[in-house]
């Protein structure tokens, strides 16, 4: 069943709001066993809905509408639909009752304007909104299905899910999508699809897609079915891939690096502390994000200055005069200083230029060097990181979790 979704709302069309409905109703579609080929994101602009809609008519069973059902003028879904069906848009008594009787539980005497929320369109079939003066409708026209959810997500999420998939389910015939995704780190995205490209290529009825972010790589695995059970190619394709990956594999069920790291340092009864200069916080922050991580992560010393390093990870003077802050040396440091100042089994640091001035020909902008000592062995790495000031924190922030994770596994570290 081919769906096509279509956000209304002329603020989706500036830098300061962002269509996270389609998110939502594209992973639950596919679910369902729709195939989503197309989305739009329009202005409340009657005449360009109404084309929109036209277009969409062609080529799609299913069109879904999120946005533009409010009392506003600006709000146009409901008129501009009708005027593509011909149909009529008149009040229902009966709604309008029910909307006035929702202000009244409120404590809110209805406004004229909210009259426009009953205006329902001829044939269509009312879904009701219970968390909203915004009822939604079910359409079918020429075999064509027609949806009108509101925008707020959380009244859309729950008319969907209540009234809207049912109806997809029993038109789907059986079918959804099945999917797996893996998390890979410590490769670039070209090293990884020359690795496991023989594997998937063997497999044409699963789709293999390989996207690549600042935290990690991210592997996807899709393939339409019937029934609840997985198909065997699917299976066996995860299984060899899973195989091949080996260390560079971190996750199968969608977890954050953080997430795995404090399972394994919990596993283990370690503890963490954390020295940061360039990040200045936003690796502790990531490894708080993690209920519990109360037990395993002691704290955190944000080192910016100098004097910082000195005064609260005990990093020697001459180290930073003879090799400067961004060092191997001053990073082994910070890692055992911080390490040794809240009493924790490992020490983490991280040092660098994060720009966009400081650089030099020797050490440019970009520059990390990341420090870890567990009291046994003290070791540093360091990268150049691509990008902008906050790319450069992110990426840092993130080889960092990939290294120790790495350290936590007893490996070489020597290709984090």
């Amino acid at each position: 069943m081919k769906a096509e979704i279509i956000a209304v709302g002329s603020e989706l069309l500036t830098p300061d709001n962002v269509d996270t409905n389609s998110l939502l109703l594209t992973h639950q579609l596919n679910e369902a066993g729709c195939q989503v080929h197309l989305k739009t994101v329009v202005g409340d602009d009657r005449d360009d809905i109404a084309r929109v809609l036209r277009e969409a008519l062609e080529r799609s069973e299913l069109i879904i509408f999120s946005g533009g059902l409010g009392p506003t003028e600006d709000d146009l879904t409901r008129n501009a639909v009708a005027a593509v069906l011909h149909r009529r848009l008149a009040i229902d008594e009966g709604l309008l009752e029910i909307i006035r009787q929702r202000f009244i539980a409120r404590g809110f005497r209805m406004a004229k304007i909210n009259e426009k929320q009953a205006e329902v369109i001829e044939g269509a079939e009312v879904l009701d909104n219970p968390f909203g003066t915004a009822p939604a409708m079910w359409i079918e026209e020429k075999g064509r299905c027609i949806v009108l959810l509101p925008g707020p997500p959380r009244e859309l999420q729950t008319i969907f899910e209540m009234s809207v998939l049912p109806r997809i389910r029993l038109r789907s015939g059986g079918m959804r999508l099945v999917y797996k995704s893996f998390h890979v780190t410590g490769i670039t995205e070209s090293e990884l699809d020359s690795q496991i490209a023989p594997i998937y290529t063997d497999y044409p009825q699963v789709r293999t897609t390989i996207l690549a972010g600042t935290r990690h790589i991210a592997i996807r695995l899709y393939r339409w079915a019937t029934g609840e059970e997985e198909p065997p190619d699917i299976i066996e394709l995860s299984d060899r891939l899973q195989a091949a990956l080996g260390n560079s594999l971190f996750s199968t069920k969608g977890e954050f690096m953080e997430e795995v790291i404090g399972s394994q340092l919990r596993q283990h009864g370690r503890t963490l502390a954390v020295a940061e200069s360039c990040t200045a916080g936003m690796l502790g922050m990531h490894i708080t994000r993690v209920p519990g991580s109360s037990d395993y992560f002691k704290g955190g010393i944000l080192c910016y200055s100098n004097e910082a390093k000195i005064e609260l990870c005990n990093v020697p003077p001459e180290l930073i005069q003879k090799h400067g802050a961004v060092s191997a040396e001053v990073a082994e440091a910070l890692a055992c200083g911080v390490r040794n100042a809240l009493h924790s089994s490992i020490g983490l640091s991280i040092t660098g230029i994060a720009g966009p001035g400081g650089g030099t020909a020797e050490k440019p902008v970009g520059l990390v060097y990341i420090g870890i000592s567990d009291g046994k062995h003290t070791e540093s790495r360091h990268r150049i990181m691509p990008g902008e000031r906050e790319s450069i924190r992110e990426r840092s922030t993130y080889l960092a979790l990939s290294w120790l994770r790495r350290f936590l596994m007893r490996d070489t570290v020597s290709n984090p």
